[in-house]
């Protein structure tokens, strides 16, 4: 039987994959499967939401077909396995792009849903479940059921970010956005600290859809939290065509990680100082614009064995600026860092979600390989901040959030569990709440 992970390789924890190749054939696959299953589509949850508490999962992967398609109102619908990336392929060149889409396109819909994702334009868009119509779910207790905002809304609300736990989604319809070229006009324009970035994206960020801004987390004092802002629009001529890019691939797992002090700060400065000019102005191909990693498969080698967690939070608006210079001090003061760091604004556009994580605010994601103590007593350092600046974790890249700070973080957890299919069970959801 093939074995999997999460894409952060922690924890260690191996699941078995049973796939499903007809959406039919779920049901007896779940019969058969012992209780403590979980749905699974390609693995990128970083952390434990992924895995199964018994370690079995139910893979939809190969569920990959489109069943219905209207390119006159941008209206899709397929199998829960399909990625994003295959989405693209048929819609691009038809003048449609996802509404909502985060920075990778290996995802499921299925997966999509369940996280309920968003990107650089939740400003303007919101999340991913906003610009869900409909999805059909099969349930252990009730048989095949049909979602909408209409039609078992309960279950609609709970399966948008329920992390999978409400059942195994066969199919998605999805509502794409009109687009008149595949490139975007973006802008890189360097800030000098974190101060210069919150000031910046409240004077830019209503002239672009989507923006977003890389960091260095190891810069101190006068330019603590210093980093490019990238944002841009679809242009409005051009080509609708997909974009041909070279992968690159990194080969083998590591036996050390790759990302370490001195690494950190050789490429911090180097990046941020390749940019001679303030700003830079370009039309670019949407790849490389909003997936960057997507060019590198298995990148998370470069972590080495002991794998990566990614720490995002999301911090009220009145808080997040004193609470995000709280956070990149005290990174710095541990001597750790990240080469991801990401920080954007998001708006109070609210998502049907019920455990959905964005809130009006700002969001920042930061990466740590796995080093046994460090990296777990940082994240309880950065935990107290974000609890008293009144913010909350992403479950989707969380390894380590105590079952206090999820509770208090996300009350309406009690109705996802009541909502819960008896026959699911996450190792997160198990940490979490039990």
């Amino acid at each position: 039987m093939t074995k999997t992970t999460s894409w952060g390789r922690y924890p260690k924890h191996s699941q078995t994959l049973h796939f499903a190749n007809w959406s039919d054939q779920v049901e007896t696959l779940s019969k058969n499967l012992p209780n403590g299953f979980l749905p699974f589509g390609n693995g990128r949850s970083y952390g434990d939401s992924c895995l199964a508490s018994n370690d079995q999962v139910l893979s939809t992967r190969l569920m990959n077909r489109f069943i219905s398609v209207d390119w006159q109102a941008g209206i899709i619908r397929a199998e829960a396995g399909v990625l994003l990336s295959e989405v693209l392929e048929q819609s691009v060149n038809r003048g449609w792009f996802l509404a909502s889409t985060p920075g990778t396109k290996l995802i499921t819909l299925g997966g999509a849903v369940a996280n309920d994702v968003h990107g650089k334009n939740h400003h303007v868009a919101g999340t991913f479940g906003r610009h869900v119509r409909k999805f059909s779910l099969y349930r252990s207790d009730i048989g095949i059921v049909e979602c909408s905002k209409y039609e078992n809304t309960e279950l609609f609300h709970a399966t948008i970010a329920g992390l999978g736990l409400t059942g195994t989604i066969l199919w998605v319809e999805l509502q794409l956005k009109p687009i008149q070229s595949s490139l975007i006009d973006s802008q890189n324009i360097k800030f000098s600290n974190l101060d210069e970035f919150f000031t910046l994206s409240r004077e830019v960020d209503k002239d672009f859809d989507y923006t977003v801004a890389w960091i260095d987390c190891v810069s101190t004092g006068k330019n603590l939290g210093r980093g490019i802002y990238m944002v841009g629009n679809h242009a409005d001529v051009g080509a609708l065509e997909l974009p041909k890019s070279t992968k690159l691939v990194v080969p083998v797992d590591l036996p050390f990680s790759m990302v370490n002090r001195l690494t950190l700060r050789s490429f911090n400065t180097l990046y941020y100082n390749k940019q001679l000019s303030h700003k830079i102005e370009q039309r670019m191909s949407y790849e490389p614009f909003f997936y960057p990693l997507d060019a590198i498969l298995e990148w998370n080698r470069i972590y080495g064995r002991s794998g990566f967690q990614q720490y995002q939070c999301v911090i009220p608006e009145d808080n997040a600026q004193d609470a995000m210079k709280t956070i990149l001090t005290t990174i710095s003061k541990r001597k750790m860092g990240s080469f991801l760091a990401v920080v954007k604004r998001c708006s109070d556009i609210s998502s049907p979600g019920l455990l959905s994580f964005p809130m009006q605010g700002a969001t920042l994601a930061l990466d740590f390989p796995q080093v046994k103590g460090k990296t777990n007593e940082l994240f309880d350092a950065l935990d107290v901040i974000v609890m008293e600046a009144g913010g909350r974790l992403y479950p989707a890249k969380d390894a380590h959030m105590s079952s206090d700070f999820f509770k208090q973080a996300y009350p309406q957890w009690e109705v996802l569990e009541q909502l819960r299919d008896p026959q699911i069970m996450s190792r997160f959801w198990q940490r979490v709440t039990q």
